[in-house]
């Protein structure tokens, strides 16, 4: 027991590195912002239960993650690292759900803490946990339904706890992102499942018709919901997000060929621990090593198929992933210490090792001349963090030579470690418009804020803008309605002078008071790739003359 308790110890620990350290070191996307703006006018405007996105109605995703983040603004008003943070708890608990779920499949603390660990360091998981989007909630939800299904269906006993437990945690999936990790996770799991372990459900019948029925009860109320008392937009909704799956973002069956370059550092010891016909003599653990290689094939079949695309749809990937990677450790390890292992895997293993160990040695290169050479650190803390470093490729690299699969593996967390906490701030402003203007200073301005905002309706509004200006922007018809001219003052947010906007003869009835031009680029103009007129605003006061 106080094994697990050492090693609860060593995943929190990562993942406080991994999710939380310097969370808030770059700019909120379009996706946040989407979400986080749904959460302000919960808040707003009490519409919990029918959620909104600057005054439109927002049905596509069910509103659990919402509700967290407009719980979240109600306490910590515009803390953007608190909401990362709920994230970020979020993909702690698929990392110990993991850590749950391997120990359980094979009986083994090693293995169990390895899986966990690359899970909570491999780059797509980073990503998905340091930000306040609602991919990691569905699948953190729908691990936890897996671990408890599975100790469900092996218990001797009828266990009743497990199967309620996974009947709730699937709602949660569900109210998370509907059936996005029913597909992308569970069913994956259920073939490779069945496929490799031939499971018997004998005497489990009523326990998991009590976790289904919880599943339904969970998932279900808030649709139902809707459709009693919002049924045209309900089904409107439903019908745009089933087309969408299939329209939008449509990519080739081959898109996600390099789907192992989503585990980050770990990629080379992913691609090495799929290589089923080469190890699956070697590992000791083979029915457990063979069901991770399916799930991840099942897995990529799966999504490679299914129309819409996009790597960070990759996430469910990883879990298996990780525990590939780990089996492929706790082989070398086992064969290291039994003195079993080939020449081959040692040739195989020094290469996984040594690419990290150049990364980690490059580093205080990179340091050097990214940071130091523009007076962006001292002397002293470039000394500090350049041996930091190089402590991180020595353990790689000497592990690599003498065949130490431990200290391989832990510096190339330490390596990670040190990225997420000494550069993850420095290398984001190196991107960041060091000289953004947002419109976010409108909250400030006392004139303001009890005015309604107005934006000219043939103009696109990026919604990161409404995000940053905290109140809808709504959209105004200039061209056919004037009855707005009956409530002045008003606030005109567009994209050229309200001079250049306005028609003649209404500009003949307003006095025009601009207030300011923002630019909310999140990139410098030098980026001309990604900088973009849309994000330059002229605010402007319109009133009776």
């Amino acid at each position: 027991m106080q094994k697990n308790y050492i090693h609860y110890l060593f995943i929190l620990v990562v993942c406080w590195f991994a999710f939380f350290v310097n969370n808030g070191s770059v700019y909120e996307d379009i996706m946040e912002s989407r979400n986080l703006v749904t959460a302000h006018e919960m808040i707003e405007y009490d519409n919990w239960l029918v959620p909104t996105m600057n005054g439109e109605l927002r049905l596509e995703k069910p509103p659990l993650p919402t509700w967290v983040a407009a719980g979240i603004e109600y306490l910590q008003p515009d803390n953007i690292s608190l909401q990362r943070a709920a994230a970020g708890i979020m993909a702690t608990m698929m990392a110990f759900f993991l850590y749950f779920l391997a120990l359980a499949l094979s009986g083994n603390r090693l293995l169990a803490l390895l899986s966990a660990l690359v899970l909570a360091t491999s780059f797509n998981v980073i990503m998905a946990g340091r930000v306040a989007t609602w991919d990691i909630y569905c699948h953190s939800f729908m691990l936890g339904a897996i671990f408890f299904f599975y100790r469900g269906i092996k218990s001797v006993r009828t266990s009743w706890a497990n199967f309620i437990w996974a009947g709730v945690f699937l709602g949660l999936s569900f109210l998370g992102k509907g059936p996005v990790a029913f597909y992308a996770l569970l069913l994956p799991f259920l073939i490779s499942y069945i496929c490799i372990y031939r499971p018997s459900l004998k005497g489990k019948g009523g326990p998991i018709a009590v976790m289904l029925l919880l599943f339904i009860v969970i998932s279900f109320w808030w649709p139902l919901y809707l459709y009693v008392f919002h049924r045209e937009t309900a089904l409107s909704v439903l019908a745009k997000e089933s087309t969408a799956w299939i329209e939008r973002n449509v990519r080739p069956w081959y898109y996600y060929w390099l789907f192992f370059a989503e585990s980050g550092i770990w990629a080379l010891f992913l691609l090495t621990g799929l290589c089923w016909p080469w190890l699956k003599k070697k590992v000791r653990m083979r029915k457990e090593y063979t069901f991770a290689v399916l799930w991840i094939v099942v897995t990529l079949v799966m999504l490679s198929f299914f129309p819409e695309k996009k790597t960070r749809y990759l996430l469910p990937l990883l879990i298996p992933a990780a525990m590939v990677v780990a089996h492929y450790i706790v082989y070398i390890f086992m064969a290291a210490k039994e003195k079993t292992l080939t020449a081959g895997d040692r040739i195989v293993f020094r290469v996984n090792a040594f690419i990290p160990a150049l990364i980690a040695l490059g580093m205080p290169v990179a340091i050097y001349l990214l940071f130091y050479r523009e007076g962006e650190i001292g002397l002293s803390l470039l000394i500090i963090v350049s041996l930091l470093f190089l402590l991180a490729a020595y353990s790689i690299f000497a592990g690599g030579v003498r065949i130490k699969s431990m200290k391989v593996f832990t510096g190339v967390v330490l390596l990670l470690i040190l990225v997420e906490t000494l550069l993850m701030s420095r290398v984001a402003n190196m991107f960041n418009n060091t000289e953004i203007k947002s419109i976010k200073a409108v909250r400030q301005i006392e004139e303001l804020q009890h005015l309604p905002f107005y934006y000219p309706a043939d103009e696109e509004l990026r919604i990161e803008l409404v995000y940053e200006a905290g109140r809808r922007i709504l959209p105004w018809d200039m061209k056919s309605d004037t009855t707005l001219l009956n409530s002045l003052p008003i606030v005109l947010v567009s994209g050229k002078p309200a001079s250049e906007v306005l028609p003649a003869g209404m500009q003949e009835k307003v006095n025009l008071r601009l207030i300011d031009v923002y630019d909310n680029n999140n990139r410098p103009k030098t980026d001309k790739k990604r900088y973009s007129p849309k994000f330059v605003r002229y605010v402007t006061i319109l009133e009776k003359k």
